[in-house]
C-alpha cells in the first residue's frame, strides 16, 4: 500500500509539474493577437507584464489560468488520495514548473498566481491573507513586484500560524518566488522599478 501511494504520488507531483509549464500568458496572447510577453515589456509571461502589452482581458484571463494551474495541481492531489505534504508537494511541483518549464528556464515566470492558487487549495484563509497583504502592499506602492515579494516573505509566518505542518514547503516555494524576483528586488533598491 505505501509502495503505491509513493508511486501515485510521484505520478502526481510530475503532473503537477507538466501542469505549472503550461505556458497561459503565451497562449492567451496568441490567441488575442498580442506580441509574446516573453519578447515585450518585462519579458516576464505573467499577468502583470500581459497588462503592460496587452489589455485587462488578456491580463485576467491570464492570472485565471495560472491560478488554475495551482489549484489544478493540488485538487489532482486530493482526487488521488493524497495528504498533507504530498498536497504542498504538488503545489510546489506546479509553481516549480511555472518557473522553470518544460521549455526552458527562460520562457518562466515569476510564479506569483500559480503560488496563490495551490494555496487556496491548501488554505482558504491562508490565500486570503496573502490576498489581503498582496492589496494592501499594491495599494500603498503601486508596486506590483514590490507586494508580491514581501506577501512572499510573509508566507512563511502566514503558514506557521495557519498550516505549521507545510511550513517547510511553504517557504521554500517563497524563497524561490524571492529568487525569481531578484532583477525587481535590484531595480526596487535603485529606484527604477516601474508602476503601475
Amino acid at each position: 500500500m505505501a509502495g503505491s501511494l509513493t508511486t501515485t504520488a510521484a505520478l502526481i507531483i510530475g503532473l503537477s509539474y507538466l501542469l505549472g509549464s503550461i505556458p497561459t500568458a503565451v497562449l492567451v496572447c496568441h490567441s488575442m493577437g498580442i506580441a509574446d510577453p516573453r519578447q515585450q515589456g518585462s519579458g516576464n509571461p505573467g499577468a502583470t507584464n500581459v497588462l503592460r502589452i496587452g489589455n485587462r482581458l488578456a491580463a485576467g484571463l491570464t492570472l485565471l489560468g495560472d491560478l488554475g494551474k495551482g489549484m489544478a495541481a493540488v485538487a489532482l492531489a486530493h482526487l488521488a488520495g493524497l495528504t498533507g505534504t504530498s498536497l504542498a508537494l504538488a503545489a510546489l511541483a506546479a509553481v516549480l514548473g511555472h518557473l522553470y518549464p518544460i521549455q526552458g528556464v527562460k520562457h518562466g515566470g515569476k510564479g506569483v498566481a500559480t503560488t496563490l492558487g495551490g494555496c487556496l487549495m491548501l488554505s482558504p484563509l491562508l490565500a486570503l491573507c496573502q490576498i489581503f497583504s498582496w492589496l494592501l502592499l499594491f495599494a500603498t506602492t503601486r508596486i506590483s513586484s514590490a507586494a508580491s515579494v514581501i506577501t512572499a516573505a510573509l508566507t512563511p509566518l502566514y503558514g506557521w500560524l495557519l498550516i505549521p505542518e507545510l511550513l517547510g514547503t511553504l517557504t521554500l516555494i517563497s524563497m524561490l518566488l524571492i529568487g525569481r524576483h531578484a532583477r525587481n528586488i535590484r531595480n526596487l533598491l535603485s529606484h527604477r522599478e516601474p508602476r503601475l
